[in-house]
């Protein structure tokens, strides 16, 4: 998949480090790891990063265009250190004014500076200085907070700042002989000495925003060291270390949505033709109005197929059949469309190729949308990066599974509908399943928009991976893309599997809240085996899972048998009770490292429940499921559901009628929080990617 940033390691200005192994070992022959990075790089591939060395030259503008993080390890003169490269370990001034230049801009610098500073030779105090961090020429000490009980190797303290949870996951950690810095006011102290340490208190890892760019000073070089990556927490500081830089502002990338359709001028006349006839449309589907005016609209969408149909050649068969349905309807009287003949040929999962783009014109209702059978014009492309085909391919095998985007709509999605079924579609039969539509464009846009609102309001540390997620938004479809698939595929496995359309089913709205968390839950506890294979984006679906259970799915609708809503509910009544969450002072804390770990004892309980289903009657794994629901979320206090089994009816279907339309009502926390977010959620209806 493409990096999620390109970082830049100099090694051109005799550079006590190397990413290259060989260059390593010429370096320090007795002992290669105390002078490479490699390992650091590993790392950084590893998350998603591309990692690749200066060797030679002086840093330009034209050398930085396409980097995203600079990185500058320690240098130094021969007489104290050996070194790599064969430039001069003083910066030049057009080297220094580049490098300001690049992260005013947008970029991401790490400077990792030593003990002693000043005497190496080098002017990485200076550059720090441009940014406002000064760094101290000192030695650090803490005879208490020590690693290996080395006075000259103090663990760290480290502590929330400024909005960003940098060092999340990350419990302990350690320099090994540092210096200290001075942070100007407004800065990011994100790891400073314990109270035990001379001196105390100070700074020891800072970072400061400039400009639409961020910086981040570390006193030490050695912790990311191949002999030093290993202990405590130090590869996962440095991760974050690199990932808060390239989260700033600039790393916002919106999705490429330039089309080929919506850019020729028979879009727009398919679209203008489409909402003409619409307006001459009853709840059904049927013309009942201006059968002249509706006909002459009809004509107009055929002219507009037909220019278009070149654009989509793959689509030759179904923009056929589009029209002959088109024409058999008015031939029978414009009533109640009939689109089965086309819809068997629109068969986008038969064709999943990244930026495929088509063409679907149906009489059609859209889900949290328009309710009416009227006619819809909407052009898609699909998103199938290669690394999702090869997991659908030997992991999650889901053939129906197509993600897609927007490029254009008409007024019925126009909505916070965000799929595309067959199911929907006017047609004198049911159709056989055979593909489902997601749009994870705007799924990944609406996600981003309120969860930034949320965080801010609840003014919650982030992780920077979590920044980087509500940053960019090519980065949070791509999330969604495998979220989605792993979660749809659930929906067919496991005790009591649903229908993927469970909501035909009749039942109380809580068994669809639990089916969508037990799905939610399972993939939540995926990612981390598909961490461990390598699948960069494991994390990011669990930030959105997280976020998107907790702060859009309760805000978001009416409180009318909101099964999404009350999933998230849950969840956050479970992390709430263990202690994983905590709302004080209207701010929002999470401990993100029990995060994984709560998640996974919640899908425990849930599985559980399901398991132990099979064994009772449908209104008895009802009432289990309502009873487990109610540990959590308290029910209204008006609820016949709440009073037992003694006060339901034994039909079953008189029982789904006792359920009232909010038996699970939002709590305090939530009340205050749909009312701050109900702005914001309703902006993001019509939302697309582009727009995000």
């Amino acid at each position: 998949m493409r990096p999620l940033a390109r970082v830049l390691v100099d090694e051109s200005h005799r550079q006590a480090w190397s990413l290259r192994p060989e260059v390593a070992a010429v370096m320090s022959p007795a002992n290669p790891a105390d002078s490479s990075y490699a390992l650091a790089a590993e790392r950084l591939r590893g998350a998603g990063f591309e990692v690749r060395a200066q060797t030679t030259g002086t840093l330009t503008a034209e050398v930085l265009a396409d980097v995203d993080v600079l990185v500058l390890p320690h240098c130094s003169t021969d007489e104290w250190e050996s070194t790599v490269g064969s430039g001069d370990p003083m910066y030049a001034d057009t080297e220094v004014a580049a490098i300001e230049s690049f992260v005013r801009a947008g970029g991401g610098l790490v400077i990792l500076a030593e003990t002693e500073q000043a005497k190496y030779g080098n002017n990485l105090a200076a550059i720090a200085e441009r940014f406002g961090v000064e760094i101290v020429n000192s030695t650090v000490q803490d005879p208490t907070h020590r690693f290996n009980d080395v006075s000259t190797w103090p663990l760290l303290d480290f502590t929330p700042a400024g909005g960003s949870d940098v060092f999340a996951g990350v419990t302990s950690a350690c320099v090994y002989r540092a210096g200290y810095l001075k942070a100007p006011e407004g800065a990011f102290v994100f790891a400073r000495t314990h109270a035990t340490a001379a001196p105390s208190g100070v700074a020891v890892i800072a970072g400061v925003e400039a400009g639409a760019g961020r910086v981040i000073v570390a006193a030490d070089s050695d912790f990311v060291g191949d002999d030093s990556i290993g202990d405590l927490d130090h590869a996962r500081l440095w991760q974050q270390v690199v990932t808060w830089t390239a989260a700033g502002p600039a790393a916002h990338r919106g999705a490429e949505s330039a089309s080929a359709i919506t850019a020729h001028p028979a879009w727009a006349s398919l679209v203008d033709a489409v909402e003409a006839l619409r307006s001459e449309q009853a709840k059904d589907g049927s013309v009942v109005g201006d059968r002249t005016a509706a006909q002459v609209a009809i004509g107009h969408i055929l002219a507009a197929v037909d220019v278009l149909a070149p654009l989509v050649p793959h689509q030759s068969a179904y923009l056929q059949a589009c029209s002959e349905d088109f024409r058999a309807w008015v031939d029978a009287g414009l009533g109640v469309p009939d689109f089965l003949d086309s819809l068997q040929l629109f068969r986008p999962e038969t064709d999943r190729r990244d930026g495929i783009e088509h063409i679907a014109v149906f009489p059609m209702y859209t889900q949290n949308g328009n309710p009416n059978r009227q006619v819809e014009a909407v052009a898609v492309r699909t998103v199938w990066p290669e690394w999702i085909a090869e997991l659908e391919r030997t992991s999650y095998d889901n053939a129906a599974f197509v993600p897609i985007e927007f490029l254009g709509f008409t007024s019925g999605y126009d909505s916070h509908s965000a799929v595309l079924f067959p199911e929907t579609v006017a047609t004198r039969e049911t159709v056989p399943f055979t593909w489902g539509g997601i749009f994870c464009d705007r799924e990944a846009a609406r996600f981003r928009r309120v969860a930034r609102v949320a965080v801010d309001r609840l003014q919650l540390a982030l992780p920077p991976e979590a920044e980087m997620l509500l940053r960019d938004q090519r980065l949070a479809q791509e999330t969604f893309v495998l979220w989605d698939l792993v979660h749809d595929r659930t929906h067919s496995h496991g005790d009591l599997p649903f229908d993927p359309f469970m909501i035909k089913q009749r039942m109380p709205y809580w068994m669809y809240a639990l089916e969508e968390l037990r799905c939610d839950l399972a993939t939540f506890r995926e990612t981390e085996r598909l961490e461990d294979s390598g699948v960069v984006l494991a994390p990011y679906v669990r930030i959105g899972i997280l976020f998107d259970r907790l702060f859009r799915f309760p805000t978001t609708g009416d409180r009318v048998r909101n099964y999404d809503g009350l999933a998230g509910q849950i969840v956050f009544a479970w992390l709430h009770r263990h202690g994983v969450v905590r709302w004080t002072d209207n701010t929002l804390q999470v401990d993100w490292r029990q995060v994984q770990s709560s998640m996974n004892e919640l899908c425990e309980e849930v599985e559980r429940l399901y398991r132990e289903g099979i064994d009772r009657s449908r209104l008895g794994h009802w009432l289990a499921a309502y009873g487990f629901v109610a540990s959590l979320v308290p029910p209204h206090p008006r609820s016949t559901w709440a009073r037992g089994a003694e006060a339901l009816p034994e039909d079953p279907r008189e029982a789904v009628d006792a359920v009232l339309p909010d038996e699970f009502p939002l709590n305090v926390f939530y009340e205050s929080l749909r009312k701050a977010l109900i702005d914001t959620v309703e902006s993001t209806r019509g939302i697309t990617g582009a727009a995000a």
